[in-house]
C-alpha cells in the first residue's frame, strides 16, 4: 500500500515505489512446505522472500484473509475461527451460514458481514485514495460473506481456471493509473486436505502454481510488482479425537466452533471449569487446552477488542503434533481428510512473501 503512495502506517516490509501492485494468495502455501518441495516449484523457490510471515491464530483461511484484508490481528477484526459464536449463533465464516447439526442457514442478512467485521478493508482504503482496485477470484466467491467481510472495496473479476486467473491479474494492473489487485487460488489447499501435504497430488498442484506465477511475472508491466503469499501451511494428522462421539468431550458443551486443529469450546452456564478439566484429561499432551481469558491474555489472537471477547470460547484448544479434534457428525467431510491446519506450529503459521517485479 505504501509502495503505491498511500499514507499507510510504517511496517517492516519495504517495497520500492511502483505504479501497480498485485498480491496473489495461494491457499495452503506454507513456507516450510515450499522449502521441502522446492524442486517442484523452482520459479517460486528462486524468488526473494521478504518473509517469512507469521499468520494469526487460528491459522486458517477466513482468519488470515480478514487479517490480510484489514491489516488487523484476529482479535481486532473479529473473525476468530472457521466457526465462532456471534450472539447466540455459531457462524461458519467460510460459507457465512449457521454451523453444526441440521440444515445450514444463510446468515448474510441476519449477521451482515459488514457488521460482523466492521473495520474498513485495505481495498476500501485504496479505492478511497483513488487507486483502481480489483479482486480476482473464483466466480463462486462473488458476493460471498467472507468476500464482503474481508475483501470488500474492489471490482470483482470472476475467473474459472488458472488461465483466466493469470490473464485477469495482469489485466487488472494495466493502464497509466495506480492499480491494486488481490488474486486468489484455492486448489493447493484442496489437494493438501484431500491427499495430504507433500503427497504426489499436492506436489503436482504446486508445480502448476509455480507455472502460474511464472506466467504472471512474465506478463507484468515494467512498473508493477507481484507479491505471492499464503494464508497458512498444513500438517498431516493421524491422531484423532472425535468431539461428536466422545461423551467426555461433549459433556457441558453448548457450542463447538473452530476447526480440527483449533477449537473454540463454548460451555453451558456454570460448566466451564468441568469442560476445561475434561478436555485437558482427554487430550493430554496432544493439545494446549486453556481457558478463553488465558488465551486472550497470552495474545493468541493479538489484542482482542472488547466487542469481540464474547466470540472467544470458554475453552480454547490448539492441537500439537499430528493430533486433531474432529467432528464426525457435524463436519463429516473435513473430518476424514488427512491434511489439516489451524494450530500454532511453525508448519501451519509461517508463510512466504515472495516478490517479483515486471521486466
Amino acid at each position: 500500500m505504501r509502495a503505491l503512495g498511500m499514507p499507510e502506517p510504517e511496517s517492516e516490509l519495504v517495497v520500492e515505489p511502483v505504479r501497480a501492485a498485485a498480491l496473489l494468495l495461494v491457499d495452503g502455501l506454507g513456507r516450510e512446505l515450499l522449502d521441502a518441495h522446492a524442486a517442484d516449484a523452482p520459479f517460486l523457490a528462486a524468488l526473494p522472500d521478504a518473509g517469512p510471515v507469521t499468520v494469526g491464530f487460528p491459522s486458517s483461511t477466513s482468519i488470515s484473509l480478514a487479517s490480510l484484508g484489514t491489516g488487523l490481528p484476529p482479535g481486532a477484526h473479529g473473525l476468530l475461527g472457521i466457526a465462532f459464536r456471534v450472539d447466540d449463533v455459531l457462524l461458519d465464516s467460510l460459507k457465512w451460514t449457521s454451523h453444526g447439526a441440521g440444515e445450514a442457514v444463510d446468515l448474510r442478512e441476519s449477521r451482515p458481514p459488514e457488521q460482523v467485521q466492521p473495520a474498513p478493508t485495505a481495498l476500501e482504503r485504496a479505492a478511497a485514495d483513488g487507486v483502481g482496485v480489483s479482486v480476482v477470484s473464483n466466480r463462486a466467491f462473488r458476493g460471498s460473506g467472507l468476500t464482503r467481510a474481508a475483501l470488500r472495496g474492489g471490482r470483482f473479476r470472476a475467473v474459472h481456471a488458472m488461465g483466466d486467473l493469470a490473464a485477469e491479474t495482469v489485466a487488472a494492473l494495466a493502464g497509466p493509473d495506480r492499480r491494486l489487485c488481490y488474486a486468489y487460488h484455492a486448489d493447493l489447499d484442496a489437494m493438501g486436505h484431500l491427499h495430504g501435504p507433500g503427497s504426489l497430488a499436492w506436489r503436482l498442484q504446486l508445480a502448476q502454481v509455480d507455472r502460474l506465477v511464472q506466467r504472471i511475472v512474465e506478463n507484468l508491466p515494467p512498473d508493477a510488482v507481484l507479491a505471492v503469499t499464503g494464508d497458512h501451511g498444513m500438517v498431516s494428522v493421524d491422531r484423532l479425537f472425535d468431539a461428536d462421539t466422545d461423551d467426555a468431550l461433549r459433556h457441558g458443551v453448548a457450542l463447538l466452533g473452530g476447526d480440527a486443529r483449533a477449537r473454540h469450546v463454548y460451555a453451558r452456564p456454570g460448566a466451564a471449569d468441568d469442560v476445561l478439566a475434561a478436555w485437558r484429561e482427554v487430550l493430554g499432551d496432544d493439545a494446549w487446552v486453556v481457558p478463553g481469558p488465558e488465551a486472550v491474555a497470552q495474545g493468541w489472537f493479538g489484542p482482542v477488542a472488547p466487542a469481540m471477547l464474547d466470540r472467544v470460547g470458554d475453552v480454547v484448544v490448539a492441537t500439537r503434533g499430528t493430533a486433531a479434534v474432529i467432528r464426525s457428525e457435524a463436519e463429516p467431510l473435513i473430518s476424514r481428510m488427512p491434511g489439516q491446519h489451524g494450530s500454532l506450529s511453525s508448519a501451519e503459521q509461517l508463510v512466504p512473501l515472495l516478490l517479483a517485479r515486471g521486466g
